[in-house]
């Protein structure tokens, strides 16, 4: 790339990741003051996250067809326009109804985006992908984090909870005009892509089913972690803040690990690091949430951030191709983004059906030291010399 295309390149990396998870992550801190204006249940209020997630899944299921049939410049921009427009929405209607629409609009944005961005990582950053990866992933987890700490401050200046959500909509057109702007990504393909072999392959379902619960814990925790420490009696600010709080933590971890994964090939060092900070965080917040309350949740952070960004660059590792990459990635979102939608759910049902969430993180903790083990089947040496997925 050129200097000046370069440049547009990181700085887009930045803008389209900090659009992508204020849907999910504005909603937890108001979610008292939601609950009381629209009357959803705790397993309603869920849907508001698991919802998006659903989409992101359906929408990565078929991300070749996207990209062969709209191209980069106009399946992002898309995206963008749809998270512009169920933000706005949110703002002047708040209906229940209305919510559990949005999130379906604005998730099918978010997820046509990361459908896309994958493959253009590997074909614009090729010499550096996994620090390309880990600048996106950062930008992701920074915009849900920023989310998370501003909407309950909007809410509370304009005293209207829909404001903290339709805020939102202001970002999502920055970037739409930044991305109409610069001269990156790629128009619609006239190449004929390869079909997608992985549906029979034992390999890429393993990799999708990994990348869904390692990642599991995040959708949960940006769901629920305001209401568990409202529950324990801190209030809403306080209780947003400490999802502001992780994602610092995301952010350093999703900079750092793929950075550090650049020296080599072998990714299961930096994984199993990983999961024993998310098993380490779970474990806190179950046996002790208001001692060390701060720790447990910068390891839970710092664990996730390196999780999704390392198990996408796993993802990636299988194939040189960017487009046959980008198919594997897609297919791996779109299952993992499925089981990640679950886990929200599953949190709320928890919930309704203990009266706490300390079940929920046992699960989680369970899962994350389930993931270790499975961790040291993925030697490069498996997939380098691999059949194509």
């Amino acid at each position: 790339m050129t200097l000046n295309k370069s440049l547009a390149g990181w700085g887009l990396l930045v803008v389209l990741g900090l659009n992508l998870r204020p849907i999910l992550s504005s909603i937890s801190p108001l979610l008292g003051d939601i609950r009381l204006a629209t009357g959803l249940s705790f397993q309603s209020s869920a849907l508001l996250t698991s919802l998006p997630v659903i989409c992101m899944g359906l929408v990565a299921l078929v991300g070749v067809r996207v990209e062969a049939q709209l191209g980069e410049r106009r399946g992002i921009a898309l995206g963008l326009m749809m998270i512009l427009l169920a933000c706005l929405a949110r703002w002047l209607l708040g209906q229940g109804s209305t919510l559990l629409v949005t999130a379906l609009l604005g998730g099918a944005g978010v997820a046509l985006i990361q459908a896309l961005v994958p493959a253009m990582i590997k074909r614009e950053f090729h010499h550096r992908v996994p620090v390309a990866m880990g600048v996106y992933s950062a930008s992701l987890m920074a915009g849900g984090g920023l989310a998370a700490l501003f909407s309950p401050l909007v809410a509370s200046h304009f005293q209207d909870w829909q404001a903290g959500l339709g805020v939102w909509l202001l970002p999502a057109l920055g970037a739409l005009l930044l991305w109409a702007w610069l001269p990156l990504g790629a128009a619609k393909g006239t190449k004929e892509i390869p079909a997608f072999k992985g549906l029979r392959n034992r390999r890429a379902w393993l990799l999708a089913l990994y990348f869904g619960l390692v990642n599991c814990g995040y959708m949960s925790l940006v769901a629920w972690l305001p209401a568990f420490y409202q529950q324990l009696g801190w209030g809403v600010l306080p209780s947003g803040s400490l999802l502001a709080f992780m994602t610092i933590f995301q952010v350093l971890a999703a900079l750092l690990m793929p950075v550090l994964a650049q020296r080599g090939v072998d990714r299961r060092p930096l994984l199993w690091i990983s999961l024993l900070a998310q098993a380490i965080g779970y474990l806190g917040l179950i046996i002790a949430p208001l001692q060390l309350t701060h720790v447990w949740v910068a390891l839970c952070g710092f664990g996730l951030g390196a999780c999704f960004a390392l198990s996408l660059l796993l993802t990636l590792d299988h194939h040189r191709d960017p487009r046959q990459a980008g198919q594997l990635a897609a297919f791996v979102q779109g299952v993992g983004f499925l089981i990640n939608a679950i886990s929200p759910w599953m949190t709320g049902w928890l919930r309704q059906l203990t009266g706490n969430f300390v079940s929920a993180w046992v699960v989680l903790a369970v899962t994350a030291v389930a993931m270790l083990v499975v961790t040291r089947v993925f030697r490069p040496a498996s997939y380098r010399t691999a059949p194509a997925l």
